[in-house]
């Protein structure tokens, strides 16, 4: 079946996405969130003394229930709750006495402040900043928009070619939009313009199948490119910090990009058969996709210089540690800066700003100061102690270790709408497991990196990702869709993941080191 092409004049800009309706009983669901929270923090605190954990360890666990609660129902504003988890942190733990000095005075304001703000210290939290500048950069010149038509202008009118050039999309912004939101928000409004410029009924197959496609894509490479994603550089953070260790843009894409690469073919093929479009072709689909971009002109020097910039801080963070010394973050930093030079940059101050999302930043920031916390009032070896013991992990397999705890993950982003509050509460517990359990050579940065991975499966509910939320807000698929098709999504990545476990991963030495 073929869809003729209709005479409609040109889009011109992305349509705007429609905003997600308020979901029924929402307010009443964050309300009773917000009470449970404080409750659970309340339970926590008043709780006897437990064998081998420091009141601030306590206080710190108090503060983690209080933080999970509100992050899993939204029971607030992201950025809000950052700000009063750092309140909390400063105040609970300023009555207490030190970790490493259980039997001192209390700790003081001072002290406790340094601990709440520790996380703004960290060097991931400007790259996360930075990568917000460029995502900025990308949107004020609009250069992200032009990748997007191009990649499409080459694709022929055939619907699964179509859908497979919106996935050639999402891979190459992926490694120069360090933002999923941001790469999905530049992505969806095209998908949505070529879908009414061609009166493809909105709540048609080919529409929903175009949409969730772009958003899985966006999650699927948010594994295999250190870069882009926020929830990466809390892992790197944490790995640095503890671990004093560091892992390469070139070392984590060697690690992922393959694992990316499978299972995007398998997100290809799962959508187009879950989802099989309704027509097989339309007619005109490129010189529709070419008045667009004889729409916007011809490139300006603005967007010439930004990909020159980006391009070499590609090249950068690809040769760190073998052209170069530089590390990610200093490199996107220096990047940033030529980019708001006058003359010489592509945007000022004041351009730079506009839907900055510093929220983001102060909750990056926040969670790696909660899991630094937990870290050093000792509150993470506690609990890793308890799951060591529990499931009878002091001499599994680093395979058996891997899986146990992938599935654990797994399941617990099923409540979580945020990869990054996941990998902030999360990653430090698994870390202090993974030093508890005596595998002979177990690589505990490897493993965290690998486990890293899966804290971005967030395939299988509309709220477990920004972008999955973007995706829904097009009202051109319903739940149900991305539900059963992000299950079968869920179902590969963990097939892929046993077979790298069993494979590749442990002949490159991540999961155990190669003698």
């Amino acid at each position: 079946m073929k869809l003729a092409a209709p005479t409609l004049p040109d889009l011109g800009p992305a349509l705007p996405v429609p905003p997600e309706p308020p979901a029924p009983g929402r307010h009443l669901v964050k309300t009773a969130g917000l009470f449970l929270a404080v409750a659970a923090l309340l339970a926590v605190l008043w709780m006897p003394a437990a064998q081998g954990l420091p009141p601030a360890g306590q206080a710190m666990l108090a503060i983690l229930a209080f933080a999970v609660i509100v992050w899993m129902t939204e029971a607030l504003d992201y950025a809000v709750s950052a700000v009063v988890i750092g309140a909390l942190m400063i105040f609970l733990l300023a009555a207490v006495p030190d970790a490493a000095r259980p039997a001192g005075a209390a700790m003081g304001t001072g002290a406790a402040l340094g601990l709440a703000l520790s996380g703004f210290s960290n060097s991931a939290v400007a790259l996360v900043a930075a990568a917000c500048f460029i995502a900025a950069a990308m949107t004020a010149t609009g250069l992200d928009r032009r990748i997007a038509l191009l990649v499409l202008s080459r694709v022929d009118a055939r619907t699964n070619h179509i859908v497979i050039g919106a996935m050639g999309v999402g891979f190459l912004l992926s490694f120069i939009v360090p933002s999923t939101t941001a790469r999905v928000a530049c992505l969806v409004p095209i998908m949505m313009g070529f879908i009414l410029a061609f009166q493809v009924d909105r709540r048609s197959r080919f529409a929903g199948l175009l949409v969730i496609t772009a958003a899985q894509t966006a999650s699927v490479w948010n594994v295999g490119i250190k870069t882009a994603a926020a929830q990466n550089m809390v892992a790197i953070g944490f790995i640095e910090k503890q671990l004093q260790a560091s892992i390469t843009w070139l070392e984590w894409f060697i690690a992922g990009a393959p694992f990316s690469a499978l299972l995007s073919i398998a997100v290809y093929f799962i959508m187009t058969r879950m989802m099989k479009p309704e027509m097989k072709e339309i007619a005109g689909g490129q010189a529709t996709i070419r008045r667009q971009l004889d729409l916007i002109g011809k490139t300006s020097s603005r967007e010439w210089k930004l990909l020159a910039i980006v391009l070499a801080l590609l090249g950068f963070w690809a040769t760190e540690k073998v052209l170069h010394d530089f590390d990610t973050s200093s490199t996107t930093i220096a990047a940033i800066a030529l980019m708001l030079l006058p003359r010489l940059g592509v945007m000022d101050w004041r351009e730079s700003q506009r839907g900055f999302p510093w929220g983001t930043v102060v909750l990056f920031a926040v969670g790696i100061s909660i899991g630094t916390a937990l870290l050093k009032t000792q509150a993470a070896g506690w609990l890793a102690h308890l799951i060591v013991q529990n499931l009878g992990l002091q001499q599994a397999s680093a395979f058996a270790i891997l899986m146990l705890l992938s599935l654990f993950l797994i399941v617990i982003h099923l409540g979580f709408a945020s990869a990054t509050a996941l990998a902030s509460t999360m990653i430090p517990i698994i870390m202090s497991v993974l030093l508890a359990v005596q595998t002979p050579g177990i690589n505990v940065v490897g493993m965290t990196m690998l486990l890293q991975f899966v804290v971005s499966f967030g395939f299988i509910l509309p709220v477990n990702a920004p972008q999955n939320m973007i995706a829904y807000g097009t009202g051109t698929f319903d739940a149900r869709d991305f539900v059963r098709t992000g299950i079968a999504i869920t179902l590969a990545a963990t097939a892929l993941l046993v077979i790298f476990s069993l494979t590749y991963w442990p002949w490159m030495g991540y999961m155990t080191k190669v003698a």
